[in-house]
This record gives C-alpha cells, sequence and structure tokens, in this order.
C-alpha cells in the first residue's frame, strides 16, 4: 500500500547478478514501496527480462498507470537486457543522465532505461563500475556534499574518488571474491570451522595486516593462517575471521592512505569495514542508509524522468 495523498511518479530497479530489488517513487524520490526477488540477471530461471520485470513491478503499473521505469547495475552489462555503453571519467549525474541506454517499450509501463555506469580508461588498469556510481551520488545527495573518497565493499570493493559532484577516479579491489576462493578451494579452508563472529580472530587479521610492508607481503602472510592452526596458535573458529580482518585490512591499508572515507554498504558489511578501520586509526564515516534509491532518484530527475 502506498500513502493516500502522495502520488507514485518512478519505478526503479537495482538489478544485480544475483538479486533485484524493486522501488516505487513520488517525485520528490520517497519510497513509497519496495519489492525484492532472487532474479538477478544470472538467476532468471528461464524468465525473460520483460516478465521479471512485470512480476516485481507489474502491480505498481497496474495501480498506477505506465510509469517511467529507471535500472541500474548489472542489467544493463553484456549479459544484461541492453548494454548501457559506460561513461567515461569524469562523470557525473549530467553524464550519466546523457548516455542513459533505452530499453524496448513494455505493455503497462512507461519509457524504460538503464544507467550507464563509469569507465577509468586506463592504458595499464582500466577500471569499471556498473551500479556503485548510483550509489555514490545517492551518497552525495544524502550528504549534501560534493567532494570525498567513498568506499563501496562487497565481492569487488570499490573506492571511488569524487571532485565536484563528478567521479573523477576509482579503484577495485577484488577483496570478497578473493575471500570466497580461499575459503571455498584452497588449503587455508580445510581448518576453518563455521560459528558466529569472531572478534578475536578478525582483529588479529587486521593487526597482521598493519605489519605487512613490500607488495607480495600479503601472498607470504597468507599461509601462515594455516601454520598457526596446525601449531594450535590458531582455532579453526577463528580463522575465517582471521583471513576475513587480513584481507580487509590489507585493502584498507592500501587504498585510503590515510585519507579519510565514507562507507557505503549494508550495516553488516559497513560494520566489519568500519571496525578494521577503527583498528588501523583510519578516520572513516558511514554514509546514511538509502544511497541506492536515492542516486536512481538523482538520475532519473537529471534525465527529465520526472
Amino acid at each position: 500500500m502506498t500513502p493516500a495523498l502522495i502520488r507514485p511518479a518512478l519505478i526503479t530497479c537495482d538489478w544485480g547478478t544475483s538479486s533485484l530489488r524493486a522501488y516505487l517513487m513520488a517525485a520528490d524520490g520517497q519510497v513509497l514501496a519496495t519489492s525484492a526477488s532472487g532474479q538477478g540477471i544470472m538467476a532468471l530461471g528461464g524468465a525473460a527480462f520483460p516478465e521479471v520485470l512485470t512480476a516485481i513491478a507489474g502491480d505498481w503499473a497496474r495501480d498506477h498507470g505506465p510509469l517511467p521505469v529507471l535500472l541500474s547495475g548489472m542489467v544493463g552489462s553484456r549479459q544484461g537486457w541492453v548494454e548501457a555503453p559506460y561513461a567515461r571519467c569524469p562523470a557525473g549525474l549530467p553524464d550519466l543522465a546523457a548516455a542513459l541506454a533505452e530499453v524496448p517499450a513494455q505493455p503497462g509501463f512507461g519509457r524504460i532505461a538503464i544507467v550507464p555506469g563509469v569507465l577509468k580508461d586506463d592504458d595499464t588498469a582500466p577500471d569499471v563500475i556498473r551500479g556503485e556510481e548510483v550509489e555514490v551520488l545517492g551518497a552525495l545527495a544524502r550528504l549534501g556534499a560534493a567532494d570525498g573518497l567513498f568506499v563501496l565493499p562487497g565481492t569487488h570493493s570499490k573506492w571511488v574518488r569524487v571532485e565536484a559532484g563528478r567521479i573523477a577516479t576509482f579503484a577495485t579491489y577484488m577483496t570478497g571474491e578473493v575471500f570466497a576462493a580461499l575459503k571455498g578451494h584452497t588449503i587455508l579452508g580445510r581448518m576453518m570451522e563455521e560459528g558466529a563472529f569472531s572478534t578475536d580472530g578478525f582483529r588479529r587479521g587486521v593487526e597482521a595486516a598493519a605489519e605487512l610492508e613490500g607488495p607480495g607481503a600479503l601472498l607470504g602472510r597468507l599461509f601462515s593462517l594455516r601454520a598457526l592452526g596446525l601449531t594450535g596458535r590458531l582455532a579453526g573458529a577463528d580463522s575465517a575471521d582471521m583471513l576475513s580482518g587480513l584481507l580487509i585490512g590489507a585493502e584498507l591499508r592500501d587504498a585510503s592512505a590515510g585519507e579519510p572515507f565514507t562507507l557505503v554498504a549494508n550495516p553488516a558489511l559497513a560494520a566489519r569495514y568500519a571496525e578494521a578501520a577503527t583498528i588501523l586509526g583510519l578516520p572513516h564515516a558511514r554514509a546514511p542508509e538509502g544511497c541506492g534509491p536515492a542516486g536512481q532518484h538523482a538520475v532519473a530527475k537529471a534525465a527529465g524522468f520526472i
């Protein structure tokens, strides 16, 4: 149900690889309703993209008319519904709004388009983001800021620098994916026991990261987790979180260089990065919740959707 006196004006979808979240918004960006699904772009279960959109947002369209729809995330990748070519750094709201990829019209909906993502076109180490750019712009809107260093942890952690309201540059760290790979597919995972979060194990990992010196130090330090276990110095219940702390700590030390940063993440992940930053003495803050839909609304407004 939506508030009786507030008229819906927009549907947005954060459509990732493994999940989908839809928002029904008023013209001012107020979220009136949400809906979630496990049908990310690689988990459609045999359904077509239009069918999934109708399943998650069709009732809103029937109740409120052919509302415009703005999509962001991996739905704009080569594996998605329509490929949305990347905007190049530096990129702000006008650049993203001008580069929206149009989706063929669908019965019951208004205009449908996909946010393009951003490319750092570097000959040596090019980088891309798709979906996180919307969250960063939402964080700027929620904070009333135009500059800063923003961190979006996850499978692929993104460090995004914003200058004068535009994404100037960014870097990706494969921290989450490396953790999953080491835990699930290497000898380190053999000793790990499932259980509650180990504060002590995580702290030990972050403190170990603080001692790393040189570009290859992390690779050498990783195997010590197994040796610590074999010699009885690390319990199996602590080892997974020590690995997590070691990887996150290494990322933070390399990426932040002591500069204040703002975390844009779900509460559980933000808490883990914040704890690691505190242990390392790195200044940081947390962005308000709802940066994703706030960014989608900002792009939709800039593009004339509402």
